[in-house]
């Protein structure tokens, strides 16, 4: 099997459930994107605004303690007051007391002052700084002195760590619900997708378990109501090529039934003139008998050739879906058929044996037309094989029965076994032999077998002694 050039166009369009799951991909993945970035600025907004109001409640606190003496303002904050505003296990909070140049009158020198000093004197400012290389979270409250005029800033500032674990708590918390139900919800799509193709790669399993003369109706039961017309066409198309194959089929045997009664009064005629000839005595008798017999031997064939187009258009006919198929016995059909084989080979020095078991062998068949193919294996064999011919039937496990035909002849080479059922195929240079074979018998045997619900199957040297052909019948 040659691969497609490059450049081929494709065989088929996207999948249906591509064309479903890709759009509803995009919007999850869209979707996902903002719900994120929303929850991101809720949990970020939310935990910011619990902490900020902390800070200027701390910032509130401390400017209520500030007081204002002769030698400039007193933070009267108690040691052990100043140790519980400042402790946290997990971040570091730190304050300080500053003038209108940022000087340090109390606190931490480290704190940052804040940006904008001149504008936190209704409430607490808030601002971002580092304190101590860590990125910090402050609030400034300003007061002025009632009679001074001198003005301070307490400023408190916390690093964001524990901020930064809230939002990341709250961003789970949110995301992680809607991220598993996004997920739920393409596998449920995918499943209802696939749930409802199903019944179209059913319909394909249907069409691929099919004989080739199997032509009834698809079922439209379970198909989508979206698939229906494709099928019903499908259905039309089917009935259109039975129909044709019909016509074909009666063409071909209403072509060889009106040309056997030409054939056989051309052959009664030669015969006829054969023996007149020979009992004439002369130089012409002599002079014409073997044209005679050249005409007498290719008129047979044709006869022959005829018949097997009869018994092809026939066992199309006989043996279609509703055929008249029954488990048989198949044994004595075998024998019966094999006879006069028999009694034919042994005057051509052949010998042609029959293996069966004393049991019955049932299966499948039709008590014409197993036998028909049967003697075409066999005359195959006789024709083409070896001096010795086996018809070999055992049951199977599994019920049904295997048919061997076997010869020890030179069999075929391995790139011509497909093409052994072909019709009319009798191997290279056919015209050159004169075995009287017709090119229809294993076109025959393979049509019935499979008519019969079975299969059939070619092995050759080097695999077997010379030709083997391998028929298997269902229960």
């Amino acid at each position: 099997m040659t691969a497609p050039a490059p450049d081929a166009p494709p065989r088929h369009g996207p999948s249906l459930r591509a064309q479903l799951l890709t759009p509803l991909l995009w919007i999850w993945l869209v979707g996902g994107l903002l719900a994120g970035a929303g929850a991101y600025r809720l949990a970020r907004s939310s935990v910011d605004d619990a902490f900020d109001r902390g800070l200027q409640d701390q910032a509130s606190a401390l400017a209520a303690k500030v007081m204002w003496t002769e030698r400039g303002p007193l933070l009267d904050v108690t040691r052990q007051a100043m140790e519980i505003l400042t402790w946290d296990r997990d971040d570091r909070i730190a304050f300080a007391m500053q003038d209108v140049e940022g000087n340090m009158l109390a606190g931490d020198i480290l704190v940052p002052a804040p940006p904008e000093r001149d504008r936190a004197y209704e409430a607490p400012l808030l601002f971002d700084g580092v304190y101590r290389g860590e990125p910090v979270r402050g609030a400034v409250f300003s007061i002025k002195s009632p009679m001074l005029d001198r003005t301070v800033s307490i400023v408190v500032v916390e690093t964001t760590g524990k901020r930064v674990q809230l939002q990341r708590r709250i961003l789970l918390g949110v995301l992680l619900p809607g991220v598993g139900l996004g997920l739920l919800s393409i596998a449920l799509i995918a499943w209802g997708v696939r749930r409802g193709l199903q019944p179209l790669r059913d319909v394909a399993s249907d069409v691929a378990a099919r004989a080739s003369s199997d032509w009834q109706p698809l079922p439209l039961e379970r198909v989508p109501a979206e698939a229906v017309p494709l099928i019903e066409r499908i259905n039309m198309l089917m009935a259109d090529m039975q129909h044709a194959a019909q016509l074909q089929r009666r063409f071909v045997a209403d072509a060889a039934h009106q040309l056997r009664t030409p054939v056989a009064g051309l052959r009664v005629l030669a015969q006829e003139l054969q023996r007149e000839l020979a009992a004439d005595a002369g130089a012409t008798a002599a002079g014409w008998a073997p044209l005679l017999q050249q005409v007498d031997a290719t008129t047979q064939r044709m006869n022959r050739l005829i018949g097997q187009l009869l018994s092809l258009a026939r066992s199309e006919t006989a043996l279609g879906v509703n055929g008249e198929q029954a488990p048989l016995d198949i044994v004595p059909l075998l024998r019966e058929a094999a006879e006069p084989l028999v009694l034919q080979g042994l005057r051509e020095g052949r010998t042609l044996e029959l293996d069966a078991p004393a049991e019955p062998v049932v299966a499948r068949a039709h008590p014409l037309w197993l036998g028909e193919a049967v003697i075409n294996l066999l005359d195959n064999a006789r024709r083409y094989g070896g001096e010795h011919v086996l018809l070999r039937v055992r049951p199977l496990p599994a019920g049904g029965a295997e048919v061997v035909v076997e010869d020890d002849g030179p069999g075929v080479p391995p790139e011509h076994l497909p093409k052994l059922f072909e019709p009319f195929w009798r191997g290279e240079r056919a015209d050159l032999r004169n075995d009287g074979g017709t090119g229809l018998g294993l076109t025959i045997a393979r049509e019935i077998v499979e008519r019969l619900g079975g299969r059939i199957e070619a092995a050759s040297r080097p695999q077997v002694p010379g030709m083997r052909f391998t028929v298997q019948l269902a229960a």
